[in-house]
């Protein structure tokens, strides 16, 4: 699964999940809301619910058709997430997008659709949270010490941030004078291991589900977006924009 909010570059990741899974011996069938880009070698379907190609229709006819993987373009009820779950206890290997603000929860929110507990710890294997921040302009790229509050700002000590050098563009042609010049992604990857699947079964809040998965190594976007800004390819500023919300 791949959440985030509208404009996140969700179906871009499934696309690059596509076209890296893609070839002559893999048979590959997607249902979208709209269609947003042909993909050679892939059968793909437009969902049109005023002829009642619903997902859940259209997911019932794709699995007649015996894929070996599938893309669906939105979990938004039910039905679909209860066939596409059928669909991964079958052997299909299932993408799909879901509106969460962060990886863990998109468990609650599956399960707010309906969908048993049991099933969703038998067939999910991972869940992509992400955000898209502005680039610094490299042609303008400046360099500053940060301040100690701008630690505080990201939710680190003080002395996190010691010796380290931010960003920000200074504005130029290139960058229409905004300091911004392209985008990337900050990525939550929370992998389903045992130990989360049976907290799912027991019914665990997303807290806890968010600290198990950090004990297995998942970086929260918050984290991410702090790598990125000592890394110099985005500023403060965005990072706290993007993952404000989950803090």
């Amino acid at each position: 699964l791949v959440t985030g909010p509208t404009g996140s570059g969700k179906t871009t990741t499934l696309y690059s999940c596509l076209n890296y899974m893609n070839s002559p011996n893999i048979k590959i069938i997607t249902t979208e809301d709209p269609v947003e880009y042909d993909l050679p070698g892939v059968m793909q379907c437009q969902v049109n619910e005023d002829v009642g190609l619903t997902y859940g229709a259209a997911l019932r006819s794709i699995l007649r058709q015996d894929p070996d993987m599938i893309l669906v373009g939105e979990i938004r009820d039910r039905e679909t997430g209860g066939i596409a779950v059928e669909a991964a206890l079958t052997g299909h290997l299932v993408l799909s997008t879901l509106h969460t603000n962060d990886a863990p929860s998109a468990t609650t929110r599956m399960l707010d659709l309906g969908l048993e507990s049991f099933l969703i710890a038998a067939t999910l294997e991972a869940i992509i949270a992400q955000r898209l921040v502005r680039k610094v302009c490299n042609n303008c790229k400046e360099y500053y010490e940060p301040e100690p509050d701008q630690a505080m700002e990201l939710g680190l000590r003080p002395e996190a941030i010691v010796g380290k050098k931010f960003a920000f563009g200074k504005g130029c042609s290139r960058c229409n004078s905004t300091g911004y010049k392209g985008r990337m992604a900050l990525y939550e990857m929370f992998r389903i291991s045992d130990e989360i699947k049976q907290m799912i079964m027991d019914g665990a809040n997303v807290a806890s589900l968010r600290e198990a998965g950090r004990r297995n190594g998942m970086r929260t976007l918050r984290e991410s977006g702090q790598l990125a800004i000592y890394d110099c390819s985005t500023t403060l500023d965005e990072v706290i924009r993007e993952t404000m919300v989950l803090e």
